[in-house]
């Protein structure tokens, strides 16, 4: 299991990557609403996000691998990121996304608790 960095996931680091997902959020929820196909493309880059940020907490210098186990990630994490992957402009797949990272947000708070 490749484990966190603690200062990597500090309340100020995690609350400036939440911050841009929920301005990713909104733009790819407008565009669903809209039913417009920009929503694939905001999705690709929100998932860019999401792995980078798992990375860069994460205690390695290697690329972000879908099929490594990484501390941050939630409960089956890989395999709905995955899921998410697969088809980027379906609804349900930004809804998961959504779900992502909340939960990894929540997760930081306890690793940050228990890594204390």
């Amino acid at each position: 299991m490749i484990a966190v960095k603690k200062e990597a996931i500090s309340k100020e680091a995690v609350d400036a990557w939440f911050s841009e997902w929920q301005a990713q959020e909104a733009r790819i929820h407008e565009a669903h609403s809209q039913r417009d196909k920009a929503a694939k493309t905001l999705m690709e880059e929100a998932i860019q996000h999401y792995e980078q940020f798992v990375q860069q907490a994460s205690d390695t210098t290697a690329p972000f691998d879908l099929h490594a186990q990484y501390e941050l990630l939630p409960i089956n994490g890989n395999e709905r990121l995955q899921f998410v992957k697969m088809r980027p402009g379906q609804y349900a797949c930004y809804r998961q996304l959504d779900e992502l990272f909340i939960e990894t947000k929540k997760r930081c708070a306890r690793l940050r608790l228990k890594k204390s």
